[in-house]
């Protein structure tokens, strides 16, 4: 078994995902997934990063830093935001991506456990599903990175999961992220709960638990069969039309859920920090 590598793990997906959509969404988000899905996913997203930055209260034309731009959807917005946006990634072709995705603006290469900038220059530092992909072991230094490069008073936002797992995915409770940079000198303003799906995820539990009986993979891009057959095709796409009602309708509901439901049930957190 290969040892994870981010570096080499998200250059492979940026080479094979590179034109899937024209705005850069399936490197970033879900790969194999149909541009819809990381349309719905993306815009969930966008909601809560506004949410955050309307808690930390980010003036215009602050300096912000995206650590993990990835192909440069948060680096656009920021600058549209009228932010002084800069993005790091460790892949070169997600920076490539970036650039051909129309992201103006510094892109610099780095890892974001050893961010290649001076101390206290950023007004706003973010990280949106990243550290989640750093081996754990690595993860405290990012985050002390993060808390390093900004400014006194600034404001730092993670966007992670807490729950899930996987050969790349390394969450943490929410505990353990307000921890991880509270211990660093940070206080924290705030946090709340992204992404709790919950007819979706049921969904998606019962395909890959039929998969798993049927001796299928269990994934969720193609549930039950290999999709580069004919039969595997069929499920495919039936999976994901079956999905696109369940996405939709738990999208739709998601504002009741968290009203309902504690934070923690979310599949991520949204952590707002000040220095």
């Amino acid at each position: 078994m290969s040892v994870y590598s981010p570096k080499k793990y998200w250059g492979e997906v940026a080479e094979n995902y590179v034109s899937a959509d024209a705005g850069g969404l399936a490197p970033v988000l879900h790969p194999g997934a149909p541009a819809w899905f990381n349309q719905l996913i993306d815009k969930q997203q966008f909601h809560a990063v506004r949410r955050g930055l309307a808690l930390a209260k980010i003036p215009s034309g602050a300096r912000s830093l995206d650590v993990g731009c990835g192909t440069g959807r948060w680096v656009r917005r920021y600058r549209q935001l009228g932010f002084r946006a800069t993005g790091l990634d460790v892949t070169p072709g997600m920076l490539k991506t970036a650039r051909q995705c129309g992201t103006a603006g510094a892109l610099v290469a780095g890892e974001g456990y050893r961010l290649p900038f001076a101390d206290a220059v950023f007004d706003f530092v973010s990280d949106v599903t990243v550290v989640q992909h750093i081996p754990p072991e690595l993860q405290p230094a990012a985050i002390g990175e993060m808390i390093r490069v900004l400014k006194p008073e600034g404001h730092l936002l993670l966007f992670e999961l807490i729950r899930g797992r996987g050969s790349h995915i390394f969450p943490r409770s929410p505990e353990n992220w307000i921890e991880q940079a509270t211990s660093q000198g940070a206080t924290l303003l705030g946090w709340f709960g992204q992404e709790f799906l919950l007819a979706d995820r049921l969904f998606v539990r019962m395909a890959q638990s039929v998969s798993g009986r049927n001796g299928g993979p269990v994934n969720t891009g193609a549930p039950g069969a290999d999709s580069s057959s004919r039969t595997g095709s069929v499920v495919r796409n039936a999976f994901w039309q079956l999905r696109r009602i369940t996405a939709s309708v738990s999208a739709w509901t998601d504002p009741l859920i968290e009203k309902i439901c504690p934070a923690k049930f979310a599949t991520h957190g949204v952590f707002v920090f000040r220095k």
